[in-house]
Parts: C-alpha cells; sequence; structure tokens
C-alpha cells in the first residue's frame, strides 16, 4: 500500500474522495502559482534603485480589501458545498438498512462477520464486485482505523461506538488495507486484505466458508486436531466442528485458505504457521499469541491440522 493508492481508486466512493482532492490539490497550486507571482513581481518592480525617491505610501483600498476577503470566501463556500456531497455519498446512516458485513478491531487483528450468511474470518474480507456493502465498524479494545484506500473512506473504530461505512468495488483484484490509528506496538501489523470477486466465485467463496471442515484422515493432522482441542487453544479460538467456540482471537475454521498470518506480517504458508505456532514473538513481538513452548512434534502436528482444512 502507497500513498498512490488514493490518487488510484477502485469504486465510485473511492473516486469521489480522490477528485475532491485532486480538485482542491490544483487550486491550492493554482493559489501558491499567484502569490508567489506577485511575490516576485513585487521583488523586481519595486526594488530600491539608486538614486529613486521614496516610493509613494499607500495606506490601503477599500476596493482591494473587499475583492481579496470575498474571493477567499465565494472558494471556500464552493469547496465546502462539494464536500459535503461527498461525505454525504461516503458516510451512509445507521438507519440506512441493515449492516451486511460487522467488522471488530482488536490488538491486532480484524475480525469479519458476515450477518446475513454467518461467516466469520480474519484479516481478509471478500467481496462480490459491483455491488455496495455496508459495514458496522467495532473496537474490542482501543481506537483503530479502518482504511482501504482504493475503496472508500477511512473510518475510526471507537470502543463502545459503532461507525458505519460503504464498501464497493469496481473491478475483480485484492486490495491492501490496514489500521491507520495508532493503537499500540503491534500497529503496523493490522493489516487486512479485500478480495473482490465477481459474484459467482464470492457466492462459492461463501458456501466453502460455511463448510464444517471434515475431521483428517491423515495421522499427523488428527493428532493435532486431538492437541488443539486439548491445549488452552479453544480457550481464545473458534474452529467449526470442534469445542472451540470463542472470539478472544481470530477463527482458525479454514485458516488455511487465507493469504496473509498474523495481521499481515508474513504471507500464509505451512512454514510461516509452523514458526507462527513455534514462537510467534519471532514473527510479531508483543502479539497477545501466547507462546506455548511445544516441541517439534507438536508444531509439526498442529499445523498439519490447521493446513488440512484447506
Amino acid at each position: 500500500m502507497t500513498a498512490l493508492d488514493t490518487l488510484n481508486p477502485m469504486s465510485p466512493l473511492a473516486a469521489a474522495i480522490a477528485k475532491l482532492f485532486a480538485a482542491v490539490l490544483v487550486i491550492l497550486g493554482l493559489i501558491f502559482a499567484l502569490v508567489a507571482v506577485l511575490v516576485v513581481f513585487a521583488i523586481v518592480r519595486y526594488r530600491e534603485r539608486p538614486g529613486a525617491q521614496l516610493p509613494r505610501q499607500i495606506l490601503g483600498s477599500d476596493r482591494l480589501e473587499i475583492v481579496w476577503t470575498a474571493i477567499p470566501i465565494l472558494l471556500l463556500a464552493v469547496i465546502f458545498v462539494f464536500t459535503v456531497k461527498v461525505m454525504h455519498a461516503a458516510s451512509p446512516s445507521a438507519a440506512s438498512r441493515s449492516p451486511d458485513l460487522l467488522v471488530v478491531g482488536h490488538q491486532w487483528w480484524w475480525e469479519v462477520n458476515y450477518l446475513k450468511s454467518g461467516v466469520v474470518t480474519a484479516n481478509e474480507l471478500h467481496l462480490p464486485i459491483g455491488q455496495r456493502v455496508l459495514i458496522r465498524l467495532e473496537s474490542a479494545d482501543v481506537i483503530h482505523d479502518f482504511w482501504v484506500p482504493r475503496l472508500g473512506r477511512k473510518l475510526d473504530a471507537i470502543p463502545g461506538h459503532p461507525g458505519y461505512l460503504w464498501l464497493e468495488a469496481d473491478a475483480p483484484g485484492v486490495y491492501l488495507g490496514a489500521c491507520a490509528e495508532f493503537c499500540g506496538a503491534e500497529h503496523a501489523w493490522m493489516r487486512f486484505e479485500v478480495v473482490a470477486q465477481p459474484p459467482a466465485q464470492f457466492a462459492a467463496w461463501e458456501q466453502a466458508q460455511l463448510a464444517v471442515p471434515p475431521v483428517p484422515r491423515p495421522a499427523p493432522a488428527l493428532a493435532g486436531r486431538k492437541l488443539f482441542v486439548a491445549r488452552t487453544c479453544v480457550n481464545c479460538h473458534r474452529f467449526a466442528g470442534t469445542s472451540a467456540d470463542r472470539h478472544v482471537g481470530p477463527d482458525l475454521t479454514h485458516l488455511a485458505d487465507r493469504r496473509m498470518l498474523a495481521g499481515g506480517a508474513v504471507a500464509n504458508t505451512p512454514s510461516t504457521l509452523a514458526q507462527w505456532l513455534k514462537d510467534p514473538n519471532s514473527i510479531k513481538p508483543d502479539s497477545h499469541m501466547p507462546n506455548f513452548q511445544l516441541s517439534d512434534a507438536e508444531v509439526a502436528e498442529l499445523a498439519a491440522y490447521l493446513e488440512s482444512t484447506k
């Protein structure tokens, strides 16, 4: 994600914000150029010359005062009108309709709940292209900020004060988002991805997420399942088809299908997953994932189980 992402919008909402930004930037550039030209002109035209008389002193001009006061007022009024229009388009009211998604910011990951289907995932949000989605945004702990530069506005997630925003994508793709409000030691690794898909692909993904993974047959994965249930994993995580049904940490039901791990700190691969289980702080220092001092054999079994859901 770069600063240029905001100038390359992929949704009507982001395009409106980008156009407003570009228009204001052009206006400010013209004002800067005008002031710079006038300053240079004054320096050259009215510079002191040898033998020249003292210039005539002008104490003021009511006409000029009115002009250079009225023009900025009118300019700001025009900018204000267009800003209000963009804000109205990008900021739904709580009563506009029932939200499609509930997104909750945690230190330091994002929980994504599809309210109509019941799908729950983490750090990865799927959308059907060309459809506007209403998100209810909450925080479980401190102030976070949800922002996908190419798809829409940014909005703070404030504890106890839910917010609402639209999200829409014009074309298929993977759009990077991040927390844009400093929220603690691992704020930099509180990223997420928005995967925009054709409606048919999105529907297939949603159905796959609702499926309960079968009990694995390979011995290492089966041993990992028993270890997952026996250890304290069940006190923080949810895993469909097991007794684990907590939401302190991310839902792990379809972890193997996700592209990123630990809030974007690393790509989700079998090797990085094993490293995360072995020593979370080696990937994301100060994360809330404990180090359980697992043996290499236990790490391999747990990783095999979590990977078996792919």
